[in-house]
């Protein structure tokens, strides 16, 4: 598992009901992009991970972009 500096990582709920953990990678302390990673949650607080089998690593080039453009505005055909 490796991961970069802004990358997201996601902690999957062990238990029927338990929702997903989601933080941002503030610091990559292994070599190579490798464990361990200080992560900022939603919540704000910081923590030390280790990611186990149920952990996701969403790099930020494969996560959705939010749209740059203007909204379109639909025709109107001759009103």
């Amino acid at each position: 598992m490796r991961a970069s500096v802004g990358d997201q990582l996601v902690q999957h709920g062990r238990v029927v009901g338990q929702h997903d953990k989601v933080g941002e990678i503030v610091e990559v302390l292994g070599q190579e992009g490798n464990p361990p990673y200080r992560v900022r949650f939603q919540d704000g607080h910081e923590g030390l991970c280790s990611p186990g089998p149920d952990t996701e690593i969403r790099h930020r080039s494969t996560q959705p972009a939010t749209s740059t453009q203007p909204p379109t505005t639909p025709p109107t055909f001759g009103l």
